[in-house]
């Protein structure tokens, strides 16, 4: 009998060792060294690729953002601020849970190639985008049409970006050729100059029109 609990008691103070020690190990050091590494070597990206103006975040360059004005068109759509570069459309929808803050549940329609309600979606947003930049429907690129599959895609084409150039340098009271010039320089090409598509970042796009205007 005396044994048996001389045994019981070596395994509890084993477990509560091997406890106390894997506490330490994984939710101090191990957190610590990872939070240290991730600071010194990829700053930016640990602390969410903030992007700032005037010394205010603004944003991050991970996530899509809309730009829009304070009033609404008839059907309560919020209306596109032309004096900015708008992103590509979103899917996404309100987070009915936490309503206190309001958050955007990442997400895409999920509709089929051939449902009636894409086709009618993307048709209405090429007339709209094409009557938004004074441009042919035709000219339209597709992901001005689309949206992307999380909702919060933070890029654009080019070639969306270049066809809102001229409306944007409009609105603004800017040059056109320094607006062209502004997307020109802030394309970014494709990884390791073969994978994915070259892409504009739509936030610091517009960080940088900001800084442009004054």
């Amino acid at each position: 009998m005396n044994n048996s609990v001389r045994n019981t008691a070596r395994l509890v103070a084993a477990g509560l060792r091997a406890l106390l020690v894997l506490t330490v190990v994984c939710g101090v050091v191990y957190p610590l060294v990872v939070t240290g590494i991730a600071q010194a070597a990829f700053k930016d990206k640990a602390n969410g690729s903030e992007v700032t103006v005037d010394g205010k975040s603004v944003g991050s360059e991970r996530l899509g953002q809309t730009y829009d004005l304070d009033r609404k068109d008839k059907d309560g759509n919020p209306l596109p601020d032309p004096r900015y570069f708008q992103p590509r459309p979103s899917a996404a929808g309100a987070n009915t849970e936490n309503t206190q803050y309001k958050l955007l549940v990442s997400g895409a329609s999920n509709l089929a190639a051939d449902s009636k309600v894409l086709l009618d979606a993307v048709e209405k947003r090429r007339a709209d985008v094409a009557a938004f930049n004074g441009v042919p429907p035709s000219s339209v690129p597709v992901d001005a049409l689309t949206a992307s599959a999380s909702g919060v895609d933070p890029d654009i084409s080019p070639a969306y970006a270049r066809l809102q150039a001229a409306r944007v340098a409009k609105a603004n009271g800017l040059p056109a050729d320094k607006v062209e010039k502004l997307v020109e320089d802030r394309v970014d090409g494709r990884l390791l100059g073969f994978m994915g598509e070259e892409r504009v970042n739509v936030l610091r796009l517009n960080a940088a029109l900001k800084k442009l205007k004054g």
